[in-house]
């Protein structure tokens, strides 16, 4: 199990497989475990690297140095010490702001950006609004106690109907976490004019009954990240990664192949 030392973290990553590097950044229900149906898809034609965000899974940290201010550089770190110089990002949620800030500051260093529901904190209307309503409501509550039938906030709504083992297995791997509490994404905003020159290949990934990040804000995302792909699964909620592996891997599969250079 390697871990890495980073500012203030010890941060726990894992890598498998050989060919070209891709690199998961999970979100804030998540952790390394929840990639299970990526690495054992990806593998097979690349190397893989996933690694748990300092304060979730199996990394560790004091509770003031829990904050998204230090993702980037974490990854940057974890890919140092794997020995990947240049990887396809894919981040899930609160990992899109980990990706994002990344790309920003080492654009040399992504071949590819895959955002799966989430904004990656670039500021539209619609995502500012969303962050203020969820701010004054508070209904978003990832750490509240949730009974073993009912789908986790960041599943479909129907997701219990459809595949109970499936939505009784996130719950279970996300309760591996400690609490949540703030992430700290909402003071790493991306304005529309960090974005001039923007110019890594990027992909969305959007749920159709994402409860987190509707559809129509990552929509709106996607209209202003230069040259961005969007891609909707009519069957998943917020973690489409999870909920409807086959289409995500395929999708993102194809996408890394046509920018592995």
């Amino acid at each position: 199990m390697p871990f890495i030392s980073a500012d203030n973290a010890e941060i726990y990553y894992e890598a498998h497989g050989e060919g070209t590097p891709v690199v998961l950044a999970h979100g804030a229900g998540g952790n390394t475990l929840v990639w299970y149906q990526q690495i054992a898809h990806f593998a097979r034609r690349h190397k893989v690297v996933a690694f748990d965000h300092r304060g979730w899974g199996r990394s560790r940290c004091e509770p003031q140095h829990k904050h998204a201010r230090y993702f980037a550089e974490d990854m940057r770190a974890v890919m140092d010490a794997a020995g990947v110089e240049r990887a396809a990002i894919v981040c899930q949620s609160m990992g899109g702001w980990t990706g994002m800030q990344f790309a920003l500051a080492n654009p040399e260093r992504v071949a590819c950006l895959v955002l799966s529901g989430t904004p990656g904190g670039v500021q539209t209307p619609g995502v500012i609004e969303a962050r203020d309503a969820r701010a004054r409501s508070r209904t978003i509550d990832l750490d509240r106690p949730i009974p073993w039938n009912e789908p986790h906030l960041a599943l479909a709504p129907d997701a219990f109907d459809r595949n109970p083992a499936m939505a009784f297995l996130y719950r279970q791997l996300s309760g591996l976490n400690p609490p949540i509490g703030d992430t700290g994404t909402g003071e790493l905003g991306v304005s529309l004019d960090m974005l001039e020159g923007y110019a890594i290949p990027t992909l969305m990934v959007a749920g159709a009954q994402d409860r987190i990040f509707p559809l129509a804000i990552l929509k709106e995302v996607s209209q202003v990240v230069p040259g961005a792909q969007l891609h909707i699964i009519a069957q998943a909620g917020h973690s489409p990664y999870f909920e409807e592996a086959d289409e995500f891997n395929s999708v993102v599969g194809e996408f890394i192949r046509a920018h592995k250079s």
